[in-house]
């Protein structure tokens, strides 16, 4: 992995935020924030890097779903209370699946209907504050290919998106977030008991180290395997066949030069 101080990574991400509003003269940022360590960290280095007041969370249960962590960070940097949103999707969520026929165990359906909702309600009150919408999606998800197209992948600017999963943790350490973001299952919250790790049958340990292999030294798959433990190898294979399966994310809409 890097061996940049999570210290100096952070201001650089600061820097980064901060300049990249400035060149897009904005001045306030919209962040959906579920209660996951991402959103977390992404409003926290978002926090670092614009005054309070132009920070607009949006929180966007489905049903009953509990956003009390989410609202625990919000408190964390003082956030504002007349800042903060709150929009249950079910109503919008469930008419959609009604229309598109989508049946009610068809989890996998319905939970990019509840990504994909989630940005229009992100990018439409992102238009009402005439700002930015800042994401959460960082580097594992990304070449995972663990994210819905046109839903939670959505977004003007990536504060993550060169952070593996435990570099995350690293940052949510390095600005003493509250506990509670070390601590839980990393979940995309799209149904009850969902977690990452056990949808991939592996863990984002394993997952970074193959993936530092692969992206940022650029190591053939072929050698990659035995870098690593004979009783890993089967997992580390593994993960580099959800690379390949989910590689289209990165290569769509195909197109013809002419």
């Amino acid at each position: 992995m890097h061996n940049s101080s999570s210290s100096k990574q952070v201001s650089l991400i600061v820097e980064f935020l901060r300049d990249t509003f400035l060149q897009a003269n904005k001045k306030a940022a919209v962040i959906a924030v579920s209660g996951g360590i991402d959103s977390a960290l992404s409003l926290s280095l978002l926090a670092k890097a614009l005054p309070k007041e132009q920070i607009w969370p949006i929180l966007l249960p489905y049903n009953r779903q509990d956003m009390t962590d989410a609202e625990t960070i919000l408190d964390f940097w003082q956030i504002p209370f007349e800042n903060r949103k709150v929009l249950n999707i079910a109503s919008m969520v469930d008419a959609a699946c009604k229309s598109l026929q989508i049946d009610e165990d068809d989890k996998l359906r319905k939970g990019n209907v509840m990504a994909r909702m989630r940005m229009v309600a992100v990018f439409d009150y992102a238009k009402s504050k005439n700002a930015l919408v800042v994401g959460t999606e960082n580097k594992s998800e990304h070449y995972l290919g663990y994210f819905t197209r046109f839903g939670d992948q959505a977004s003007d600017i990536e504060p993550l998106i060169s952070l593996y999963k435990t570099q995350v943790r690293q940052f949510a350490e390095e600005l003493k977030l509250p506990a509670v973001f070390l601590e839980k299952a990393p979940s995309a919250g799209l149904w009850q008991g969902q977690s990452d790790e056990a949808e991939f049958g592996f863990t984002y340990e394993l997952a970074d180290q193959v993936l530092y292999y692969l992206i940022d030294q650029q190591k053939a798959e072929s050698e990659i395997p035995v870098l690593f433990a004979k009783d890993q190898q089967d997992l580390v294979k593994k993960v580099l066949e959800r690379v390949k399966k989910t590689a289209f994310k990165h290569q769509v809409p195909y197109s013809l030069s002419l």
